[in-house]
């Protein structure tokens, strides 16, 4: 479950909010795309952050910015912020821009992969020094983005990466959509009978006196 209420329909008096609920949700309050669709009911609980998210996404329809560009920051954001929410629905929205199966698939290993131009290696690289490195960018990863793009096209892919760097964080931390998952670094028991024995004890060598 998510960490934070999610607000039914019959509560949703927002217009905008109302809106997307209809347009978006099943009756079973799943998503067309598979999600739970929790993302827009736990941002229901504040109309005036769901309504700032949803501004940004019409920035699409504005942008200059190669379409596969930005999909390409957005898919390695996901992967890279640890987000199967994120990551999973810009595979599917890379898909629906006509990217070949076996490139979708390289995002997770694109630093050994041949299937990049050298743009699109450098919008992952520039990718994971936003997410990874906190903005601590390589100026060889920024020369070659300013080879290819003009300045405009820059902040533009800055931004929506930035933006879906956020929206990671924020569905892991809250445990939205495909988000909601034990974290799996957990300790392993030991087998019954181990104890307390000190195992730094039993494999440290010791030299005859």
């Amino acid at each position: 479950m998510p960490r934070l209420r999610e607000v039914p329909r019959d509560e949703v008096t927002d217009p905008l909010t109302a809106f997307f609920y209809d347009r978006l949700l099943t009756e079973d309050g799943g998503t067309a795309t598979g999600s739970p669709g929790t993302w827009w009911t736990v941002f229901a609980l504040d109309p005036v952050i769901l309504k700032h998210c949803v501004k940004g996404f019409q920035l699409y329809r504005e942008s200059k910015l190669d379409p596969v560009l930005r999909e390409l920051g957005q898919t390695r954001a996901g992967w890279a912020g640890q987000s199967q929410f994120v990551y999973s629905q810009h595979c599917k929205q890379m898909r629906a821009l006509g990217v070949a199966e076996e490139k979708i698939a390289a995002v997770a290993s694109w630093a050994v992969s041949d299937l990049f131009s050298e743009l699109e290696r450098a919008v992952l690289a520039y990718t994971d020094a936003l997410v990874l490195d906190g903005g601590r960018v390589h100026e060889e990863v920024f020369a070659v983005l300013r080879r290819h793009l003009p300045d405009e096209q820059i902040l533009e892919l800055t931004y929506i990466t930035c933006l879906y760097g956020m929206h990671a964080t924020m569905a892991r931390a809250l445990r939205l959509e495909f988000d909601d998952r034990d974290d799996p670094i957990v300790e392993v028991s030991a087998p019954e009978g181990y104890g307390t024995r000190d195992i730094a004890d039993e494999v440290t060598v010791r030299r005859e006196e």
